[in-house]
């Protein structure tokens, strides 16, 4: 059994839910109408609001329900309520919680177990990439603000919903390629099973956290560790054993 890689979902897996959805989540729900109404918006800012209306366009085409655009604002926090996956709501939220870490207002969680566990796979050779529905801006915000320093020098790369939704296989068929590896030498790890679903029909091994305040999720025949260094330990032990 061969290891290269290392691919790791955030929430829930590195990072409690109650982090996201009990901090995050409404630190830029408090801010939504502030960043939506800034007058000269910078260009960042001004891109994610260009996204947002995209897929505000997209969805009025579908349902003459849907309320006007506006400034956005009340569309973003329809999405938060609906808890969709949007990118240009993941962008908008991005900008937002920038703000939040560099004043310190925020402070990011991982468990205490990842960072060791990143370090190690890093020293052994193994390569690190994140697959969250967050931004990829959002994901080094977070992984740079860490109780235990910056971890973003441990990763290679970040992919977010623009290289694909996190239920598709092509997704994860796209990120082996990204690494130039074999999906097969790639471990993908999160708390959902129909990502890991989908990143075993692209031929990634796979491994379900459970972790505490995760939701429940059957194991659909995927390993499960209840931390990083358990998967760790897992596969050292296979890497270790002698072939049938």
């Amino acid at each position: 059994m061969s290891l290269g890689a290392v691919l790791t979902d955030i929430e829930g897996t590195t990072t409690s839910i109650s982090f996201v959805y009990d901090v995050l989540f409404p630190y830029a729900a408090a801010r939504l109408e502030e960043y939506c109404s800034k007058p000269d918006p910078d260009p960042e800012l001004a891109d994610a609001l260009a996204h947002l209306r995209r897929e505000h366009a997209e969805e009025a085409a579908r349902d003459a329900s849907l309320p006007p655009f506006g400034n956005g604002a009340g569309y973003a926090r329809r999405l938060m309520a609906e808890d969709r996956k949007s990118t240009g709501l993941k962008l908008l939220q991005g900008v937002i919680w920038d703000e939040g870490y560099r004043t310190g207002a925020l402070r990011s969680h991982v468990f205490p177990d990842v960072p060791p566990a990143l370090a190690a796979w890093r020293a052994a050779g193994i390569r690190l990439r994140v697959f969250s529905s967050g931004s990829v801006r959002a994901q080094k915000l977070l992984f740079a603000h860490t109780g235990a320093g910056d971890l973003t020098p441990l990763f290679e790369g970040f992919h977010d919903t623009t290289t694909g939704p996190k239920r598709e296989a092509t997704s994860y068929t796209a990120i082996a390629e990204a690494y130039a590896l074999p999906a097969g030498e790639i471990l993908f790890l999160s708390d959902v099973r129909e990502e890991l679903d989908a990143a075993a029909e692209a031929g990634m091994q796979t491994g379900l956290l459970v972790r505490p305040g995760n939701r429940s999720a059957e194991t659909g025949g995927h390993r499960v560790y209840g931390d990083f260094g358990e998967a760790a330990r897992d596969y050292e032990a296979r890497a270790k054993a002698p072939s049938k």
